[in-house]
């Protein structure tokens, strides 16, 4: 079986960097559909256009509804024939940057994406999650490639709202462990069409876990404060590429079917992507029997930054034993990724595991708070 290293065509970061998206552009297409919701394209759909006019680009800006699902995409992809697009631009935060990537992916054109919250590691991958309506996870779209540019603006990145950097660091806290669990078992990647990983790969998920511990306090505080520093620059990337590069090429496994089963809680639905991946984490490690040492290394990371502990930090409070144990079957539907462990998983195991993490976040609670 071969190995295989799936990426952008090009990465762009920086301070400023939005100024720089018409020379991008140019060299790619000539008429850009700009996908974005309310609040980015108020932030930079100003840059864009300008910048784009520089280089003799016409640009449509359309505002995102909220929720990349089938019929968003569908609508989308029609304003995007009616103006004869050559090229998508999807600017925000993970379900814009999904929707247009999945209009692109339709269109059969070239995407550029523009996230102005890094809040997941989407901008990278040649993936779009859909939901339903509803808000409840639907399934993975595959798409054929990967964007042709990312291009990261880090002073956007520190205007906006730090729950969403810290989001991107429940994220990307997943690459790590999911990769991990994906190289022991040694099963094909589904998202890289059944292809192993390459030590490229390993190296960036450690590298992306790494960064994270070492960076991801200050960058908070930074971020809080509305300024771009070296560890706001570092956990940008982290969210964003190694994060994006690592999860893909390396593979998903518990953490984000656990995402997946939690959106079925009418209260979790309003936390953030990141922030149920990161209890998903958690999860997984306690299913997967990782040693209380590992466990308590990534409680220590979620509770310096703000991350879940526990279901009480998503809104799920005094859950029943049946809502659990709905969150536990939706998770090991088939196609689940789940299933990459190395070991056969049922319900009854994730149940377990995520009534056990629960215990012990509380229990790590009361133990910081006692101190």
């Amino acid at each position: 079986m071969s190995r295989m290293l799936f990426a952008p065509g090009c990465y762009v970061q920086g301070a400023g960097a939005i100024k720089e998206i018409g020379l991008h552009t140019s060299r790619i297409g000539s008429c850009a559909l700009v996908i974005g919701g309310k609040t980015a394209l108020s932030l930079c759909g100003a840059d864009i256009l300008a910048s784009c006019a520089e280089k003799g680009i016409t640009c449509h800006q359309e505002c995102f509804q909220g929720v990349s699902t089938q019929q968003e995409i569908r609508r989308l992809t029609g304003i995007g024939a009616a103006y004869r697009a050559d090229i998508i631009i999807a600017l925000g935060g993970g379900a814009a940057i999904d929707a247009g990537k999945a209009v692109s992916h339709e269109m059969k054109l070239p995407v550029i994406v523009v996230p102005t919250v890094i809040s997941t590691d989407a901008p990278c991958s040649a993936l779009s999650v859909l939901y339903s309506e509803d808000g409840v996870f639907d399934r993975y779209l595959l798409l054929r490639k990967n964007p042709e540019c990312v291009l990261v603006d880090t002073n956007l990145v520190a205007r906006s709202p730090v729950k969403f950097l810290v989001a991107g660091m429940g994220d990307a806290l997943a690459t790590f462990w999911e990769s991990d669990t994906c190289f022991r078992s040694g099963k094909p990647n589904p998202l890289t069409g059944g292809s192993q990983s390459t030590l490229a790969t390993r190296s960036l998920a450690r590298l992306c876990y790494e960064t994270l511990r070492e960076s991801g306090f200050q960058a908070k505080l930074a971020v809080e404060r509305n300024v771009v520093t070296p560890a706001v620059e570092s956990i940008v990337e982290a969210n964003t590429l190694l994060s994006g590069l690592s999860s893909e090429n390396g593979g998903h496994a518990g953490a984000h079917s656990i995402h997946n089963g939690l959106t079925i809680l009418k209260t979790a639905q309003q936390k953030l992507h990141g922030e149920k991946v990161a209890f998903g984490v958690l999860a997984q490690q306690v299913l997967e029997g990782r040693p209380s040492s590992a466990i308590k290394e990534v409680q220590d990371f979620c509770s310096s930054v703000g991350l879940p502990l526990c279901l009480e930090d998503l809104d799920i409070i005094n859950p029943t034993p049946e809502s659990i144990r709905q969150v536990a079957e939706a998770a090991v539907v088939g196609g689940e990724t789940i299933h990459s462990t190395w070991f056969t998983v049922s319900a009854d195991m994730v149940e377990a595991a995520i009534w056990t993490a629960d215990a012990l976040g509380k229990s790590y609670k009361r133990h910081s708070a006692d101190e």
